[in-house]
């Protein structure tokens, strides 16, 4: 029997078979949870709808997180299929490209708003709405970054949004702990996802992490599905309010050196 045997999970941010979210979504399929997908947008419906057929998921909803209408009406939606809800999983940011590649400073006032929007407050507004049919020890769970805590060259806004991506994860633990439910983070290194690709300089990134990280390897989407498995079931009843690094040790390391420089000492 699974993990997840019986339990409500809904996946929000799929956009293809790279997203990390696909690899949570097969994670959960595999541990038994019953399935249900949202997307953002109508161009992403066609890359979407044919990876639900494979995990045979029967709810794909699409849902433009910025708009508070469509956040009520998709957990009206969720509520007639499912009823109650047991995990809900948030897997969705943005940023323009211009504020990925110029420096910081030069980040537009209007792609600071809609990079917090979009990163941020949409897992508030969805933990809002959903929470009448979350049930007790439901689990939350929101996807972060490194580049929250520490600077990585041209993550720019991203990075600034997923430190408060993380800090509101803190107070939503908060605030949701008497109800018994629990909300946690996941820092994954590096992956190549469509997100990804909007970073200037990701490619010598990807490269870099696998040299300096303590395990020498990068990090796959069955790695943090794996890890989403485990704060999505009844193992993790008592972690709330956590960041989770699935990330072979990077975030540990502070003087960073290849293995070349070591063995030259």
């Amino acid at each position: 029997m699974g993990l997840l045997e019986g339990k409500n999970a809904l996946i929000f941010g799929l956009a293809n078979e790279r997203s990390i979210a696909w690899g949570i979504t097969q994670a959960f399929k595999r541990e038994g949870a019953n399935l249900g997908i949202s997307y953002a947008g109508e161009m992403l419906e066609r890359r979407v709808k044919p990876l639900a057929e494979q995990v045979d998921c029967k709810w794909v909803e699409e849902c433009d997180v910025t708009k508070d209408d469509q956040i009520a009406l998709t957990a009206e939606k969720a509520a007639k299929h499912f009823g109650k809800i047991d995990v809900l999983v948030h897997s969705i940011a943005f940023a323009g490209r211009d504020e990925l590649s110029r420096p910081y400073y030069e980040t537009s006032r209007e792609g600071f708003k809609n990079a917090m929007d979009i990163s941020v407050f949409s897992l508030v507004a969805l933990t809002n709405a959903f929470l009448p049919i979350l049930n007790p020890n439901a689990s939350i769970m929101c996807l972060t970054y490194y580049g929250s805590v520490k600077v990585a060259p041209h993550y720019n806004v991203m990075g600034v949004a997923k430190a408060a991506l993380e800090s509101s994860t803190r107070y939503l633990a908060y605030d949701l702990g008497p109800q018994k439910i629990r909300v946690n983070a996941i820092s994954a290194g590096p992956i190549r996802t469509l997100a990804a690709a909007g970073v200037g300089g990701f490619r010598d990134m990807y490269k870099h992490f696998a040299d300096m990280s303590p395990m020498r390897e990068n990090v796959t989407i069955e790695d943090v599905g794996n890890s989403a498995v485990f704060l999505a079931s009844d193992l993790s009843r008592r972690i709330t309010g956590e960041v989770l690094y699935v990330d072979s040790g990077f975030n540990t390391v502070g003087v960073q050196m290849s293995a070349k420089e070591e063995k030259s000492e």
